[in-house]
């Protein structure tokens, strides 16, 4: 690091020598000790901070700044500060409520994966359980025709 202390080319010796009288009067010299005093809290909280609305009251009696204007602009700093604390916390709990559901909707989609591995397997089993117990191919088709149906006699009532 570069020293910025005397410079070496000073041509003169005194201008750089410390000079021989100090800046502080010595306690010999004035033999005169600084007088101290005890400095007072106040009372009570109550007192103190009707002492500091009274400063802020002269403070903006002194500024072309009304109390009202700083007030009102406390206010809405606090309700912006809630109002993105409320914010905040809404999202939190929606981004949970969407894991959550994104969370089930993986897990029935699996359900579902396993259950469709189920029904081919199924599918692909049935026509040689069908020969197992005997069962053939139909040959052409079926069909019925209920236009002349008669009930019989029993089937009536």
């Amino acid at each position: 690091m570069i020293s910025r202390g005397r410079s070496v080319r000073s041509g003169s010796a005194h201008a750089n020598a410390v000079p021989s009288v100090s800046r502080r009067p010595s306690a010999a010299a004035s033999g005169v000790r600084p007088e101290l005093h005890v400095v007072q809290q106040p009372a009570s909280k109550r007192a103190s901070m009707t002492d500091g609305l009274t400063r802020l009251v002269v403070w903006t009696r002194a500024r072309s700044t009304s109390l009202f204007h700083i007030v009102a602009a406390a206010v809405f700093l606090a309700a912006t500060l809630f109002g993105a604390l409320v914010l905040r916390t809404q999202m939190v709990q929606n981004s949970f409520e969407a894991a959550t559901v994104q969370s089930n909707i993986n897990t029935l989609s699996q359900d579902v994966e396993e259950d469709q591995a189920k029904l081919d397997a199924l599918e692909s089993s049935l026509p040689s359980k069908a020969e197992e117990m005997g069962m053939t191919l139909q040959q052409g088709t079926l069909s019925i025709d209920l236009n002349g149906y008669k009930p019989d006699g029993k089937d009536a009532q």
